[in-house]
């Protein structure tokens, strides 16, 4: 221990390996909030899956007798009317 090339080598190794440690833990945290934010996300589209289903239950999303049944060309109909 005499040497100062050991102790520079010996204080750079221990150096390195706090360095190596606190990115280690950064790492660590940092997945754990991933993991955490994917586990609230999937939760709250399983509660908006759950809700969607209940509303689709009936038939229709949305319960509006004047409204009448829509169509998906925005109203044209396909079939020409029988001229009298």
């Amino acid at each position: 221990m005499n040497d100062p090339s050991t102790y520079w080598l010996n204080f750079t190794n221990i150096a390195l390996g706090l360095v190596t440690l606190i990115c280690s833990i950064a790492v660590g945290i940092g997945v754990i909030q991933e993991l955490a934010a994917r586990r609230k996300k999937s939760a709250s589209l399983s509660r908006l899956d759950t809700e969607v289903a209940d509303l689709l239950a009936e038939g229709h999303a949305f319960h509006i007798p004047s409204l009448g049944v829509t169509m998906a060309d925005g109203g044209e109909e396909l079939r020409e009317k029988k001229e009298k």
